[in-house]
């Protein structure tokens, strides 16, 4: 089981391209083996290609906006993922309020992962805590978004949600790319270690399934980004 981070964790130290590439080096150094990405900061996909093979860093994901998906954009989307390397494509969130909006972002997921199927890659989709919550007709969001694309479960979110996590990734494991792996106290985010998600279980359920990857990130990092992910790689490294 191999770590990345998400880099909407270090979000604050980058404000342009360069900055992106200095920070792919500083997350390396901290320990990670791979990224996922939230934005490229207008960075070409060779260039970050270039830059990832340069520190033998793997691009484990991305979170781009559900627009880049629709079949209009989604050619340009996938040439992206398969120049740099992707596996697998995703988002950090899409409209979920109703049944017909979960059916809409599963949909537009789940096509586009049968159009980028013949490059290998395949789409997914992260959750907060609402889409464990019911709709007004009873059912989950996360039951309909998951019956249409993978999975990239947030574990702090679903923790929060009151969902039992080894359950959920032990009984849908075959729906889920990879976990953000994430602590918090009371809806606000910690680094590990820091606050009171039932992290033994997601290990476990990580290795009981099999992953290959799982995804460091704090949405609310302190004092900073870097120091607050390290903090976390320490934790990881003596708990996994």
């Amino acid at each position: 089981m191999k770590i990345a981070v998400q880099l909407y964790s270090v979000r604050d130290h980058i404000k342009k391209g360069e900055d992106l590439l200095n920070i792919l080096g500083k997350v390396k150094e901290i320990g990670f083996e791979g990224v996922e990405f939230a934005g490229y900061f207008g960075l070409s996909a060779e260039i970050l290609k270039t830059r990832l093979d340069e520190l033998g860093l793997i691009p484990v994901g991305t979170h781009i906006g559900l627009d880049n998906y629709k079949p209009k954009n989604l050619a340009q989307t996938i040439e992206f993922g398969r120049t740099i390397g992707f596996k697998y494509m995703g988002v950090g969130g899409a409209p979920h309020s109703t049944e017909k909006q979960c059916i809409r972002t599963g949909e537009k997921l789940g096509n586009a992962s049968k159009e980028a199927a013949q490059y290998g890659i395949t789409m997914y989709y992260h959750n907060h805590s609402d889409e464990f919550k019911p709709l007004r007709n009873g059912k989950l969001p996360i039951d309909i978004i998951k019956s249409l694309t993978k999975l990239q479960v947030d574990t702090y979110w679903s923790f929060y949600a009151g969902v039992d996590n080894y359950k959920f990734l032990t009984d849908n494991k075959d729906d889920i790319v990879h976990i953000h792996i994430k602590d918090g106290i009371n809806g606000t985010p910690k680094a590990l270690g820091e606050g009171n998600c039932d992290l033994a279980a997601v290990l476990k359920a990580a290795k009981d399934i099999n992953l290959e990857w799982i995804v460091l990130e704090n949405d609310d990092p302190s004092p900073d980004g870097l120091s607050d992910i390290t903090r976390s790689m320490k934790w990881l490294q003596a708990n996994i």
